[in-house]
């Protein structure tokens, strides 16, 4: 059975940083992507981070580009997302997602993806 357990958010003041981690079990972050979404009730699951385990690259959107981070462990089977310089609009549930299973170029589709955690909440006051 496949969990993947996210840890880090929290409520913080317009500026400030949070680093989220995401723990795999019953699945290897390897050779396939994996990435961080968010989402505000109301609105659609929104893609701030992409990475290609295997290559390393990395993808954001520019609403979080120069800000977020994300990052592999593969000896850890961890993926983290390093938010820094944070908004109120970063205020969110975030969610990390695994197994790409479309082509690469849909990396920032929820629907691409077929494993999620259960979300972590972030708030960033003004």
């Amino acid at each position: 059975q496949v969990q993947l357990v996210e840890s880090g958010g929290g409520s913080v003041q317009a500026g400030g940083s949070l680093r989220l981690s995401c723990v795999a079990s019953g699945y290897t972050y390897s050779s396939n992507y994996a990435a961080w979404f968010r989402q505000v009730r109301g609105k659609e699951r929104e893609v701030v981070a992409s990475i290609s385990i295997a290559g390393g690259r990395t993808y954001y959107p520019d609403s979080v580009k120069g800000r977020f981070t994300i990052s592999a462990d593969g000896a850890k089977n961890t993926i983290y997302l390093q938010m820094n310089s944070l908004k109120p609009e970063d205020t969110a549930m975030y969610y990390c997602a695994a197994q790409l299973r479309r082509p690469s170029i849909y990396w920032s589709r929820a629907d691409a993806y077929g494993y999620w955690g259960q979300g972590t909440q972030v708030t960033v006051s003004s």
